[in-house]
């Protein structure tokens, strides 16, 4: 944790030579870190509108490809790549909230190396000065540091020898929040320690549930009941960590997740995902209807031009001619017209017949099992 807390130690120090008081300071790096973590939330956001955007092309191929996993899991990997969509970079926001989190720990529990910026050789003779005046069992299990200032509190004399303003430095570091000392633990004892997992488990079940309200996408099966438990386990899982960690660590959580929330409300006001996942449906259908009539246009035209072939074929044989001569007809237009019983197959020769027939049967199976259609070969009809 040390490795996380040496950039961390150096802002939260920034913050506090301007307004002097721990507590405000991680006030001002609580809002800090959100802003810098501001463009991989936008991104985050911009990621579930684009994933609502094209989900309904995502239920296609789901239901075309239902019966075959492997081909529907090819489909959507090709989908993913033409819309230019990472289904993981949703959780880097997320993620990165552990290493911060982690480094802050580490901050609080040394704040005479972070915060006051006190060389080794001078923390280290404190700290046996604070052994002898603690006795070995008021030392803090978690943070000699910590325990320095608690021994400075108590004799201030014994630490004389370091020197320089060392007792002053350490009297007037405010380690304080609205009363509260940030490097004690909370305790189920009732005080306003209390109220740090209390609050931290109460703000993480609202992100959740917020979170879960503005997702654009269905959630179904298993894919529900996982949602709901983490809704469950990820406020229970704050509140352990609150009673873990000082109460310096939980009001930053506090914090992180108030301006989350105020954050979540401003990007789902601007880049909604249902409003959009509701305007894609709708252009999609409307596309599908364009698609259905022009089809129903084409079977139309397609018919019509059969009929006048038909036609010409029924003159031709009254003229004597050979009645049975193939008509040549576009693969496709056979094929819907076998299938909706459009077709004269007296005007067809029995190649044709059987070519469109066998189409017909292959179209169907590939549909139905979401397998590549392979259009019909001479060879085929051997």
């Amino acid at each position: 944790m040390r490795i996380l807390g040496i950039p961390l130690g150096w802002i939260l120090h920034f913050c506090y030579s301007l307004v002097q008081n721990y507590g405000l300071a991680l006030v001002m790096f609580t809002v800090l870190a959100r802003l810098i973590l501001l463009p991989l939330s936008i991104k985050q956001q911009k990621g579930m509108v684009k994933m609502a955007m094209f989900r309904p092309k995502m239920e296609e191929i789901q239901k075309k490809y239902a019966k075959n996993p492997q081909k529907m899991n090819e489909e959507l990997t090709n989908l993913y790549a033409r819309e230019g969509y990472n289904p993981m970079s949703g959780c880097l926001p997320t993620l990165i909230q552990f290493p911060i989190l982690f480094g802050l720990i580490d901050v609080i529990y040394n704040p005479l190396t972070h915060l006051l910026r006190m060389d080794a050789a001078t923390i280290s003779n404190a700290v046996s000065i604070a052994q002898s005046v603690l006795g070995e069992g008021g030392m803090s299990r978690y943070s000699k540091e910590m325990s320095v200032i608690s021994a400075v509190a108590q004799n201030p004399a014994a630490f004389s020898s370091i020197g320089g303003d060392f007792v002053s430095q350490i009297q007037n570091f405010d380690f304080t929040f609205f009363g509260l000392d940030l490097g004690t633990t909370p305790t189920f004892a009732l005080n306003l320690f209390l109220l740090i997992p209390i609050l931290s488990g109460l703000s993480s079940f609202v992100m959740s549930w917020l979170s879960m309200k503005n997702n654009a996408m269905p959630n179904e099966g298993s894919t529900a009941a996982m949602n709901r438990s983490m809704m469950i386990m990820m406020p229970l899982m704050s509140v352990w960590i609150s009673f873990q960690v000082p109460a310096g660590v939980g009001i930053y959580w506090v914090l992180s997740n108030a301006l989350a929330l105020i954050q979540m409300y401003v990007l789902g006001k601007l880049y909604n995902p249902r409003e959009m996942a509701a305007k894609a449906k709708a252009e999609l259908e409307a596309q599908r209807e364009a698609e259905r009539q022009e089809k129903i246009e084409a079977r139309k035209a397609a018919k019509e031009k059969q009929a006048e072939k038909n036609r010409k074929a029924a003159e031709a044989a009254k003229a004597g001619k050979k009645r049975n001569a193939p008509v040549e007809v576009e693969e496709e237009t056979l094929i819907d017209l076998v299938e909706n019983d459009e077709v004269d197959e007296k005007a067809l020769s029995q190649k044709e017949i059987n070519r469109m027939k066998l189409a017909a049967a292959r179209r169907r199976d590939a549909e139905r099992y979401g397998e590549e259609y392979v259009e019909v070969s001479d060879e085929d009809l051997e």
